[in-house]
């Protein structure tokens, strides 16, 4: 199923700045952000780049506690250029309200 993620979604500062941007010991994106130019000190550009991806087609993913994750896949173009394929995650709450969840590097296969 797929649905329409708004351009208004939220996509929270503290999630950006103080997770996706920071080396953690399981699951560190910052490396990957890092590739693409990304920094803690300017984290409100992968915010804009995030949003960017919006409104964007979301592909259904599974049914959780809090609402509905949906899948989005796009590339953002980082601070100093370099193209950085990536999987948003979103979640629909109960409420109707959506929100950013993550993001993680895009391993398709190219086609």
């Amino acid at each position: 199923m797929i649905t329409i993620i708004p351009k208004d979604a939220i996509i929270a500062e503290e999630k950006v700045r103080d997770y996706l941007l920071v080396p953690q010991r399981k699951n560190d994106k910052s490396k990957y952000l890092s590739l693409g130019g990304y920094s803690r000190d300017d984290f409100w550009e992968l915010i804009r780049d995030i949003r960017s991806l919006l409104p964007g087609e979301g592909n259904f993913q599974e049914r959780i506690e809090q609402g509905n994750l949906y899948v989005l896949y796009g590339a953002v173009h980082g601070p100093n250029g370099r193209e950085l394929s990536i999987k948003t995650v979103w979640i629909e709450t109960w409420k109707g309200e959506w929100k950013f969840v993550t993001l993680h590097p895009d391993k398709r296969k190219k086609r």
